[in-house]
């Protein structure tokens, strides 16, 4: 049986007053240690840098529902803040996986709704599975960058910048570099879909081994032919495709389970900036179709979430918050929709190009603030938007909506603690009257491979 690790919460301060909408209210924070590691002790060696290499850090890169109170957190590349080899970024070999959370609420009895600092509900994290990401077939890789887990049927993906093909473009599926940034699960259960900025790829995975199943394939022009470690080098040698650590970013899959639409976290090289795309890919087919979204508020965009087939809550954002050494200023979730939206399947886009509409559905940083939460402790990269499970408060039915943030597995910025964060909002009903939440099948959690 599968051993469940307890990880700690913190409670902060009371819903407040709503700001985009009448019934959205903060109901509970959670937060994970930065310290702490993660349930793949194979992996526990130090890194390049000196890091461990089963820190659990990042988890909220992307955020995705499971079913239950089960909810999957892909971290990104790994830990690349520790000044170590400029030629590789300082990118280290850490093996991508993701983290199975148990993130259940329960009444706060101690909860005074008078009483700065307090919440309604806890909301109580537990890790239950890690699981590393694998191919079954050998994969490309840079001097000494294969990880030392691999076997003959086993190669583990990696966050070092250097383990690619450079005779190919950077969409080459048999990279073993990866930089997991958007996550979401079939409705059968079985299957997770992951994001990556390195491609730009979008790739399907076992739930249950972590083996890769497929990768999507994506118009051309989203990918750089020049492809190097070093971030700067790159960007000066392409005159088209994704921007450097800008590539796809967010994720989502609509209800029905057939489609996913992915969103790159900024505009490609030949775009204009701010015009971000869109893409839906047709999960049996691999039909793809583009839509653009035109950035207001924020710098770029960190995740998408289905709320019916053709609604979606995007996530834009500004860098700033805790992590950063700044104040949060810009958090939102813009409430859009595909349907009769212009596509756009073009190699550039930019002025006169239709965007689709936009309204504001949650500004975070307004609402946390309200909590009593300062600017300068909302995390600079709020990025992992998923809906939860279905909430009975006072009689009246509320869906949740939990949102995380990526650390960059720094414990601690500047001496002040940096932990993995988890912020709950209640929704009434009436503000999402055409929601239609996904469906997934529940699998046994010790079945995972936990690396």
């Amino acid at each position: 049986m599968t051993k469940t690790h307890l990880i700690p919460f913190l409670l902060l301060p009371l819903f407040a007053a709503p700001v985009a909408q009448a019934d959205i209210d903060l109901i509970a924070i959670g937060k994970i240690p930065g310290n702490y590691q993660d349930m793949s002790t194979r992996t526990a060696a130090l890194l390049e840098n000196g890091v461990a290499g089963n820190i659990l850090g990042g988890v909220g890169s992307g955020l995705a529902y499971a079913g239950g109170n089960v909810f999957l957190g892909v971290p990104d590349r790994g830990p690349n803040a520790t000044p170590y080899n400029p030629a590789i970024d300082d990118t280290t070999s850490y093996i991508n996986r993701f983290q199975t959370i148990n993130l259940s609420l329960a009444p706060n009895p101690g909860y005074h709704p008078s009483k700065t600092g307090s919440l309604p509900y806890i909301l109580s994290p537990f890790l239950s599975a890690t699981t590393l990401l694998s191919n079954k077939t050998a994969l490309t890789y840079g001097v000494n960058g294969a990880p030392a887990l691999n076997t003959a049927n086993k190669f583990y993906f990696s966050g070092r910048s250097d383990n690619f093909d450079a005779a190919k473009s950077s969409t080459n599926p048999r990279n073993a570099r990866l930089d997991p940034e958007g996550i979401r699960v079939s409705n059968d259960g079985k299957s997770v879909f992951i994001t990556d900025e390195y491609g730009p790829y979008v790739y399907q995975f076992s739930r249950i081994t972590g083996n890769r199943i497929k990768a999507f394939k994506l118009p051309a022009y989203y990918a750089v032919a020049n492809v190097t470690p070093v971030e700067d080098t790159e960007i000066a040698g392409n005159t088209s495709g994704r921007l450097t650590n800008k590539g796809m970013e967010a994720l989502a899959i609509t209800p029905d389970g057939a489609t996913l639409v992915g969103m790159m976290q900024q505009n490609l090289i030949q775009d204009t900036k701010k015009y971000v795309r869109i893409i839906t890919i047709d999960i049996a087919d691999g039909t793809t179709h583009e839509y653009a979204y035109l950035l207001t508020d924020g710098s770029s965009v960190s995740d998408i979430l289905a709320i019916n087939n053709h609604e979606f809550l995007v996530d834009e954002r500004d860098g700033s918050g805790l992590g950063d050494g700044s104040a949060a200023v810009t958090k939102k979730l813009f409430k859009i929709d595909l349907a009769g939206a212009t596509e756009i399947s073009t190699p550039t886009i930019g002025a006169g190009t239709p965007t689709v509409g936009k309204t504001l559905f949650l500004d975070v940083v307004a609402q946390l603030n309200a909590n009593g939460v300062t600017s300068d402790r909302i995390p600079a990269k709020i990025e992992g938007v998923a809906f939860g499970p279905d909430l009975v408060v006072e009689g009246v039915n509320k869906h949740t909506l939990f949102i995380a943030n990526d650390n960059d597995f720094l414990p601690a910025v500047g001496g002040i603690a940096n932990p993995n964060q988890f912020f709950v909002f209640s929704v009434d009903e009436a503000d999402l009257p055409d929601f239609v939440p996904q469906t997934i099948a529940p699998i046994a959690s010790d079945d995972h491979d936990h690396g």
